[in-house]
């Protein structure tokens, strides 16, 4: 693939056998370090995140199905429950509903790569829904999971453990994922369909990144508020 040529495997940098040692002595590491200096159900789900990742979708369902990314996307949702297990000790509704934040964020994120990508994959010999199930299903698809995301990402202020800054950010980015994602599933030409693929592939990166960045920076704000006993 013209995206993935230049990383160290396919440009021969490295050796995938030497990948996979180092990966396995990594992710052993990691383990059992975050269970020893932290807590062990924090890297009990390290360890099932890796296993999922690299064997359920990496080796089966990335060139197995068109869902791939869909149930594959668990994989890259775990990692805010692994830190609020390592913060709180335990799985809460809070940890739940940030794993269900990026669960429903991955489909439109990569559907809309793929669909200014779908050469590049069909090349790749890997399945993804514009390759299978066709441009207009995908469209569809991207859409409907970005109507079930915008209110899941304002919930963490809804159940009270993000504040009124979050809930402001969260629906106005919302309210814009679901305007790039509706752009998408309007488009009535291949020029004008990739072009919103692309504005919505980039919206999606800043839409994670800033409803994260504010959950942490208000939450964090709050509480050195509270130590000065201005709150």
């Amino acid at each position: 693939m013209k995206r993935t040529r230049n990383r160290p495997i396919p440009a021969g940098v490295i050796a995938p056998n030497q990948v996979l040692a180092f990966g396995l002595t990594l992710s052993a590491f990691s383990v059992i370090t975050l269970g020893l200096m932290v807590n062990w159900l924090a890297g009990a789900l390290l360890a099932f995140t890796i296993f999922f990742y690299a064997v359920i979708y990496t080796m089966w369902l990335k060139r197995s199905t068109p869902q791939n990314i869909v149930i594959g996307g668990a994989a890259g949702a775990f990692p805010p429950m692994i830190g609020w297990a390592a913060a709180t000790g335990e799985i809460t509704w809070d940890s739940l509903v940030l794993f269900m934040i990026i669960f429903l964020w991955t489909p439109p994120h990569f559907w809309a790569l793929s669909l200014f990508s779908s050469t590049d994959y069909e090349a790749a010999r890997i399945p993804m829904m514009p390759n299978v199930k066709g441009e207009l299903s995908t469209r569809r698809q991207a859409l409907f999971y970005s109507i079930i995301m915008a209110p899941v990402g304002v919930l963490p202020w809804v159940l009270g453990f993000a504040g009124p800054v979050y809930g402001a950010v969260s629906t106005l980015l919302g309210l814009a994922f679901l305007y790039y994602a509706w752009r998408l599933w309007a488009a009535g030409s291949q020029p004008a369909m990739l072009a919103a693929a692309r504005k919505l592939f980039r919206f999606s990166l800043l839409y994670l990144s800033g409803l994260f960045a504010v959950l942490l920076v208000e939450t964090l704000a709050v509480k050195a508020l509270a130590a000065f006993g201005v709150l």
